[in-house]
């Protein structure tokens, strides 16, 4: 991924009640060092982030991917961030994005270690050619992701819910499937109960009701995922979360990978399996998901 433009942030107080934080950004080089060799993102993942993607200068979904990031940063123990900063941040880098498809990407760390304050930066760079995953779908494996239902609920410290930049497991777990012939990967509990993808959230279909994993299973409540289901409901379908096993992604009549980059993935099989895969229907929410959507 090359990076096109990245902003310093001086982070300001969750109650700062500036209108213009344009004095807090500073434009850096994206290719120049620019973080102390004492920084805890690198050092231990000991931060946050989301990613946006951006359509033709538009950034999509902002609102929900600031709420987020808010909530990954109080299950982290980190400052809540001004929302209205990282608004303005976000607004600033859109405008560097070119035509066509980009990632913004905010992160916010816990800072050098010992240090006074956090770090914050923001990122473009143009999104990866998803074409062929959104046309033909993509083949997954199921992976134990090593803890059962019941572990975000007994042990809060493992920050399950929260989007941290502890990824190492996440990209371990589609280096995994790629070794078993696959595209990419859907964690399940070691009970059973489906979960999420490394970097997506999981969609069946099951007739005429779309239904998710629940978030209280330790998964992060993706905004993709949201956005699709209020276009769902708008077209008169039954949205839903709920618990699921393994067998209902088996025999679901369609199953999607869906993430604000990719987009909507159709599963073309799990573990070797044939799924359905209607190509038309799946072309049809990924024009949904190009278009604005605020």
């Amino acid at each position: 991924m090359a990076w096109r433009y990245a902003l310093l942030l001086a982070p300001a107080a969750s109650d700062d009640a500036r209108t213009d934080f344009s004095g807090t950004f500073t434009p850096i080089d994206p290719s120049a060092p620019a973080l102390s060799v004492g920084e805890l993102s690198t050092q231990r993942g000991d931060g946050i982030f989301e990613s946006i993607g951006v359509v033709d200068g538009h950034a999509q979904e902002v609102s929900a991917h600031l709420e987020r990031l808010a909530h990954s940063a109080r299950l982290c123990d980190l400052p809540v961030p001004n929302l209205g900063q990282w608004e303005q941040a976000v607004a600033a880098a859109a405008s560097e994005c070119p035509a066509g498809e980009c990632v913004i990407k905010l992160i916010l760390s816990r800072g050098v270690e010992h240090g006074p304050t956090p770090t914050a930066w923001v990122t473009v760079a143009e999104a990866a050619d998803n074409t062929r995953a959104r046309r033909d779908g993509i083949r997954v494996v199921l992976l134990d992701r090593g803890y059962d239902s019941g572990a975000p609920e007994r042990a809060p410290w493992l920050l399950l819910g929260a989007k941290t930049l502890s990824y190492a497991t996440n990209m371990a777990a589609i280096r995994e499937a790629h070794r078993r012939d696959a595209d990419d990967a859907v964690f399940v509990t070691s009970d059973g109960v489906l979960l999420e993808g490394p970097t997506s959230s999981l969609v069946l279909r099951q007739g005429d009701r779309f239904v998710t994993p629940a978030p209280g299973a330790g998964i992060l409540h993706g905004t993709t995922q949201l956005s699709l289901f209020a276009h769902l409901a708008e077209r008169g379908f039954e949205t839903d979360y709920a618990t699921l096993g393994v067998d209902a992604l088996r025999e679901a009549d369609a199953a999607w990978l869906v993430s604000s980059v990719r987009l909507a993935a159709g599963v073309t099989s799990v573990d070797g399996a044939r799924l359905p895969y209607d190509a038309g229907f799946t072309a049809e929410l990924n024009a949904y998901l190009l278009s604005p959507r605020d």
